[in-house]
């Protein structure tokens, strides 16, 4: 029985990890009849290997490997560790990631592990503290790989989501990352494990960090990449005893210019936030004509005010993207 037992054990090894607990308790099943196992029994049990794995030669095989977009990822400082950050994820079961804004990080980090073959077995799954975030990187990584949004690449937020069995990257909020293990406790759905911008430190996101922390030792295979923009890393290697991988940003030089909060309109009334937007805009157009304006507001409500207040003062040629409902044409569009 170990003759039949043991090959067919090492091949389910080798098939999608949320299927393999599974198959080896079929196989276990059999391998315990004293009897000679039933024949029809073991014949739907290899079968289920073979699509097993089947399905994750397919997925190796869809990996995309981009040509045109080499020269941008070579700009980008994580360019430079590239090499170190793959040969440690390779060597470790936990890496830590401190890189500045501007970094690359986040869109490169899930390409390294696509790289290293990581997303055959299993999804690679990478989150995001917020919504938009999660549906920008997400529209981003699709526009590097040359592959449609939900094909290669998905993302799922609360309300939404863009996700099938073809994903090799999951790009979601930690909560929904979090809720998953409800139903798959053993995220038995994820080959590799990308906690983006985890100096937030959220609810979420010290649940999540705890849970993995327990789930690594029944999960080997499991790689876990944490990334945080200060200095707090060190903290995280101390808790995984794990290597830091520090990656220089690139940031832009940035002038601050103050404007009176009370400032009033020719009426003497305070002027309202879209008002103060709008006039604000004006002023660093009369400064520099050509160039792009990114303005930080409260919620959805002010940035519809805002964006129709621009729309309604501007000249068309102005393009005006409110960045809560980006989408993927728009993405495209804007470059």
């Amino acid at each position: 029985m170990r003759e039949l037992y043991n090959p067919l054990a090492a091949q389910i090894a080798q098939c999608m990890i949320s299927e393999r607990h599974r198959l080896t308790t079929q196989l276990k099943r059999l391998a315990s009849d004293v009897q000679s196992p039933d024949a029809e029994a073991m014949a739907r049990l290899r079968a289920a290997i073979e699509r097993s794995l089947a399905r994750v030669a397919q997925r190796q095989a869809a990996r995309p490997v981009p040509k045109e977009l080499e020269a941008a990822r070579a700009a980008l400082p994580i360019n430079a560790r590239r090499a170190e950050i793959a040969a440690a994820i390779e060597r470790h079961q936990v890496v830590i990631i401190c890189g500045e804004t501007g970094s690359g990080k986040t869109t490169q980090l899930p390409q390294i592990c696509l790289e290293l073959g990581r997303g055959a077995h299993g999804v690679i799954g990478c989150t995001q503290p917020r919504r938009i975030a999660a549906r920008t990187v997400a529209l981003r990584l699709a526009h590097e790989l040359a592959t449609p949004l939900g094909a290669t690449v998905g993302f799922q937020v609360r309300f939404s989501d863009r996700v099938s069995d073809a994903n090799l990257i999951k790009v979601m909020t930690d909560g929904i990352l979090l809720a998953e293990t409800n139903g798959d406790r053993w995220l038995n759905a994820y080959d590799t494990l990308i906690i983006d911008e985890a100096h937030e430190r959220s609810l979420n996101i010290d649940f999540l960090l705890g849970y993995i922390k327990r789930l690594l030792v029944k999960r080997p295979e499991l790689k876990l990449i944490i990334t945080s923009a200060t200095l707090d890393a060190q903290r995280f290697a101390e808790h995984f005893d794990a290597p830091v991988i520090e990656v220089s940003g690139r940031m832009y030089p940035v002038e601050v210019r103050y404007r009176d909060p009370n400032a009033l309109n020719d009426e003497g009334i305070g002027l309202a936030l879209s008002m103060a937007v709008v006039q604000a805009v004006d002023e660093l157009c009369a400064l520099a004509p050509s160039g792009d304006v990114l303005v930080f507001l409260p919620g959805e409500r002010e940035i519809r005010e805002c964006s129709e207040a621009l729309r309604k003062h501007h000249p068309p040629h102005t393009q005006i993207l409110p960045l809560y409902e980006l989408s993927q044409e728009s993405w495209r569009a804007s470059g």
